[in-house]
């Protein structure tokens, strides 16, 4: 696993390289995550039962966060991919676990189609799965397809007529799957994120996950999904703090009341960075305590283990928001008017950051947590906690 982290960390880095352009020319990562999966980043969490190294949220969030420093576009690719590979672990049927696992370990990637326009809550959900024979087929379209574009499996939520929901594991090559390029977000440009059609889709029926299998279960679902946001976010905050120094210490011209020859010396600018240093920091050590508390959650599987799993990803998901927005806005006040320049793209951190922290409001983890703080009250268990 070590070396697996490691290899990972050196891609990041060459994946920092192109960032700039990827996101000014919106050109898709398929090479990176090419590589990715190659080196057997995305497999992490494959169980030992099936030949995989049997990472759990620690793995992840750590393979996630190390590529929020290069490119967050990057990093919320796998996201998905990590979760439904979970789902197939808590909820797949025995041949969907082998087909899923096997694939993923010689380089397959799974992609999310969830999200659906137009509907009066994020609960309505009008694709529709039914059963012939002993195939099922898929009717609907999803939008925010995070990593539909460059994936080879698509986790489709559909609904029965019986009100029951699933996830279809669709190959995304199968007749009757559009995938559109249509995402045109002002930041995170690159997540491979489009509209997924399905016109009359055809797969096995051992080919659906009941959701509420891994929703409803004291399994730390939720609190694992949310953790690699929070992983996006800790991620881009250390990366949008590290080009922030090398452009202070390389570009940067001091204040004339600073009284000192160089940026990188000025003791106000200096004491912003050890502010923010400490926001990071903070991030990060929270996001290290929720992996290990998703983890014990996983291993003891009960709702106690669970609960506290749910806080801890809360706590770590408000202070990688908090982080990822004050750093990416502090960027500029600390760069000076040259950070302004579009032709550096440093804006992007701000814009990657803006974007993806609209993902599941914080003001919802601090409601949950007060509710404990306050009156003991457990957080509800769900997709989105």
């Amino acid at each position: 696993m070590s070396e697996t982290l490691l290899r990972t960390a050196q891609l990041a880095a060459t994946f920092a390289v192109g960032a700039v352009d990827r996101d000014r020319d919106r050109t898709l990562p398929r090479d990176e995550l090419d590589a990715l999966s190659s080196a057997g980043a995305l497999a992490v969490t494959v169980p030992t039962g099936h030949g995989g190294p049997g990472g759990g949220a620690a793995a992840a969030f750590e393979v996630t966060r190390l590529l929020a420093t290069a490119d967050p576009s990057i990093a919320q690719i796998p996201q998905s991919h990590f979760v439904y590979l979970r789902l197939v672990e808590l909820a797949g049927t025995p041949a969907l676990r082998d087909e899923i696992f096997d694939a993923v370990q010689t380089g397959a990637r799974v992609a999310n189609a969830q999200s659906e326009r137009g509907g009066a809550t994020i609960t309505d959900i009008r694709t529709r799965v039914r059963a012939e024979g002993e195939e099922a087929v898929v009717d609907g379209e999803k939008f925010y397809s995070t990593g539909s574009l460059l994936a080879d499996w698509l986790a489709v939520l559909a609904r029965d007529d019986g009100g029951v929901d699933h996830i279809a594991f669709v190959r995304a090559d199968a007749p009757g799957v559009t995938i559109v390029d249509d995402w045109t977000g002002m930041g995170q440009r690159t997540t491979a994120s489009g509209t997924v059609r399905l016109d009359g889709v055809r797969l096995p029926l051992t080919h659906l996950a009941p959701r509420s299998a891994a929703v409803t279960g004291p399994f730390a679902y939720g609190a694992f999904a949310q953790g690699l946001h929070a992983a996006i976010d800790t991620g881009l905050a250390r990366g949008a703090l590290a080009e922030a120094a090398h452009f202070v210490r390389v570009s940067s011209r001091p204040w004339f009341e600073a009284g000192v020859d160089r940026a990188d010396q000025d003791p106000l600018l200096l004491q912003r960075f050890g502010e923010l240093e400490v926001e990071v920091r903070a991030a990060e050590s929270a996001l290290t305590t929720a992996a290990t508390a998703v983890d014990t959650a996983d291993e003891r599987r009960s709702d106690d283990a669970a609960a506290e799993a749910s806080l801890t990803v809360a706590t770590a998901k408000v202070l990688a928001d908090r982080a990822a927005l004050s750093v990416t806005n502090a960027l500029f006040e600390l760069g000076g008017t040259r950070a302004s320049d579009d032709q550096l793209n440093l804006h992007r951190h701000w814009r990657n950051a803006r974007t993806h922290t609209l993902h599941d409001p914080v003001r919802w983890k601090l409601q949950h947590l007060g509710r404990w703080a306050v009156r003991g009250e457990l957080p509800p268990r769900g997709p989105q906690l």
